[in-house]
């Protein structure tokens, strides 16, 4: 990990489906360094509150524009303060932090659900022209913008709704060993909730397939320093999400994968 400091400008903050906004910042030297299932720090202002950074996965990157790409949803007064900051505006942004995803693989699957799909962009991108599947999930059609955001690298699209307004009504593992069954997948990348990741985990571990989650916990420093990030691994060990994460192995983090 190469952390950076780094003041960002904020070259776009436009709302892209309900109460979810796709920040561009410009940081060269941050773009320059960024691995996929990697994520920033943000301060969204100069004041004590909110006082803790905010992180945010790197939804995508364009070197040659020294340009990261963070989707987020606001869900607290930081992110809903975050959302208001003008193009032009000054970020103080620490990054690229934590362990990012494996790309050793030949037939990649992607699973995620909710903003859990926003690393996976960045991912699917770096994956390419290998050919890559993703299946994602939301509660509603509405929360499946994600397929517009997912096309331009990847045709190769299943979605699951909980109401069934768009693709197959259930959710992404109700129809995850079906889909493998069509598809000689060698390794399944997922982010999303934690016992859709869980039950993903254990359903590629059926099927003798390798596997990387993405976690997400609350974090402070994001340095590896306050622990309060920490997280029961397998065999009574905690894992430090910003530093030996985001990204794991399952069985690193889930009993039985």
């Amino acid at each position: 990990m190469t952390a950076r400091l780094e003041e960002a400008v904020v070259a776009a903050n436009e709302l892209i489906a309900a109460g979810v906004y796709r920040l561009v910042i410009h940081a060269p030297r941050m773009a320059a360094a960024a691995q996929p299932g990697q994520f920033v720090h943000l301060k969204v202002n100069n004041l004590t509150a909110p006082l803790l950074r905010r992180p945010i996965s790197i939804a995508d990157t364009d070197q040659s524009a020294g340009t990261l790409d963070l989707i987020y949803r606001i869900v607290g007064g930081g992110t809903a303060f975050l959302s208001g900051v003008p193009v032009g505006e000054h970020l103080d942004c620490l990054g690229p932090l934590g362990k990012g995803f494996a790309l050793e693989c030949e037939r990649p699957l992607l699973v995620g659900g909710g903003m859990g799909l926003a690393p996976l962009v960045y991912l699917a991108k770096a994956l390419c022209p290998r050919p890559i599947t993703v299946l994602m999930g939301g509660r509603t059609k509405d929360e499946l913008f994600w397929e517009d955001v997912f096309a331009p690298v990847c045709d190769q699209l299943r979605l699951t709704t909980d109401d069934g307004t768009a693709g197959t009504r259930g959710y992404t593992v109700d129809v995850l060993p079906e889909l493998i069954k069509t598809g000689n997948f060698d390794q399944i990348y997922t982010c999303g909730p934690r016992p859709m990741m869980e039950q993903a985990a254990r359903i590629a571990k059926q099927y003798n397939i390798a596997c990387q989650v993405s976690l997400e916990e609350y974090m402070a420093c994001g340095l590896g320093g306050c622990l309060a990030c920490s997280c029961a691994g397998t065999g009574g060990k905690r894992r430090k999400v910003c530093t030996e994460g985001p990204v794991f192995k399952a069985g690193e983090v889930f009993g039985g994968c």
